[in-house]
């Protein structure tokens, strides 16, 4: 009666189980392989997010109260820390923190701009940190 029990079991043999070994193997080596153009993709996608969305309400609270945007020399630590020449009509601060790129590299910004001639330029340098063609920016 043992005999006959065991025929009908069924079970994964070894050869099936490395079959599903090796098809993981193969799936978790394309993830590895593709996850650096994974992560570049979302790191543009956070930079473009600040440069082009979250910076600007806290820099239109800002020139609502003092009525402009802060100068290239006051930059984004305006919004944090009243410069002198406008200390009385600053209503911060407007923005916590000041955050550094995807890349951990300060944001760039200038005002007035010269992409954005009545406005103000903002930018991430992008991963290789210098002025290139891979800088993200509000224009």
């Amino acid at each position: 009666m043992k005999d006959k029990n065991r025929k009908n079991r069924r079970a994964f043999t070894l050869f099936e189980i490395l079959i599903v070994i090796g098809l993981m193997a193969l799936l978790v080596s394309f993830v590895v392989g593709n996850l650096d153009r994974v992560m570049t993709g979302a790191q543009e996608s956070l930079a473009k997010s600040f440069v082009k969305g979250s910076v600007q309400t806290p820099l239109m609270a800002y020139k609502l109260a003092i009525g402009r945007y802060p100068s290239t020399e006051e930059g984004l630590q305006a919004l944090i820390k009243a410069p002198e020449s406008v200390a009385a009509n600053w209503k911060g601060p407007y923005i916590k923190e000041i955050p550094l790129d995807p890349w951990n590299n300060p944001y760039q910004y200038c005002f007035p701009g010269v992409h954005n001639k009545d406005s103000y330029d903002i930018w991430s340098f992008g991963p290789d940190g210098v002025a290139s063609d891979d800088d993200i920016g509000n224009w």
